[in-house]
């Protein structure tokens, strides 16, 4: 994902390109040195808010790349890796492993719980006072995070620290993922298998209970691995997930597989109907929608596969 590949459908998303385009053009810039000259403060850490499907994470992989092409060091997560990392780390070493980054990019910036609150905002806090410029996408504005989910009002020091932190670019627009229609339609339980044995990459076939079962098993930051050298995943008989905590680790596996550019084919439901109407009525509802719309688009490549695998002449026999 690069700026040049990025086509924006409305103002607001052309705004949002050059913004961050001149945000890379700062970065890239050699700080200023010298006895008698103090080093430029770092630029303003960059938030983009905005609905599903308008390009947010193009814009933010963009951004890294720019600025790590240019041979500055910069570092790129989802908000849910970088939670993970602290977890594994602890603070003090996640900060001194992120000590000299220029830039920290964090995708889907989201608060879902009061731990995570004190922990980013304290991480956070420390990489900008060590001269860190943050560049983060979220469906949330940020004075906004943490609302549904827990006591919000209890931790809105740090939530207006956070948000103190950031100049917000609104990014509008409809989800490219679906400008042409709905999602595919599920395909059957034979043309899943069948695509399977035919892939011509690296492919899986999981049964969807299983699958969800195992996700159960591992922590989400180990999910990356489940998708690492992966062309395409084949799932059958996926049913809507009846809970809360299934649902987010549904999610989350989604983000990994769009992040992967991971093809999906799946029978059963339609990829609409897989968050019931209870969960999309919790505080998740942004997160569950957002899964909603990239399955959808990962199943939109499975199926044009599918459909040229269909065109071609059957072999001789």
């Amino acid at each position: 994902m690069r700026f040049a590949t990025y086509a924006p459908a409305h103002p607001s998303q052309a705004a949002a390109r050059d913004r961050l385009a001149a945000l890379a053009a700062d970065l890239g810039r050699a700080p200023r040195r010298g006895l008698f000259r103090r080093a430029a403060p770092p630029p303003r850490s960059v938030y983009l808010d905005g609905g599903f499907g308008v390009g947010k994470t193009h814009l933010l992989a963009s951004l890294w790349h720019a600025v790590d092409g240019a041979g500055e060091r910069a570092a790129y997560a989802s908000f849910a890796e970088l939670v993970a990392l602290v977890g594994a780390l602890s603070l003090p070493r996640a900060v001194e492993s992120l000590s000299g980054v220029r830039l920290v990019c964090i995708d889907e910036f989201e608060l879902d719980d009061p731990a995570n609150t004190r922990l980013v905002a304290n991480l956070l806090g420390q990489l900008v006072a060590a001269g860190a410029t943050v560049a983060a996408t979220s469906n949330t504005l940020p004075g906004q995070l943490g609302e549904g989910r827990f006591d919000a009002d209890r931790f809105r020091r740090e939530i207006e620290t956070l948000a103190a932190s950031f100049d917000v670019a609104t990014v509008e627009g409809e989800d490219y993922r679906h400008r042409d229609g709905r999602a595919p339609a599920p395909w059957p339980d034979a043309e899943v298998e069948a695509a399977a044995g035919a892939a011509a990459g690296t492919a899986t076939l999981d049964r969807w209970d299983d699958l969800v079962a195992h996700l159960g098993t591992l922590h989400p930051v180990r999910y990356r691995a489940l998708a690492e050298d992966l062309d395409a995943a084949y799932l059958l008989r996926v049913r809507p997930v009846p809970d809360l905590p299934d649902a987010l680790r549904v999610a989350y596996l989604i983000d990994v597989l769009y992040d992967a550019e991971v093809a999906v084919g799946l029978s059963g439901c339609d990829v609409g109907a897989l968050f019931g109407p209870e969960l999309l009525r919790t505080g998740y509802a942004k997160v569950l929608g957002r899964a909603t719309s990239r399955l959808g688009a990962l199943l939109r490549e499975g199926s044009e596969a599918l459909d040229a695998r269909r065109a071609r002449p059957a072999a001789p026999g």
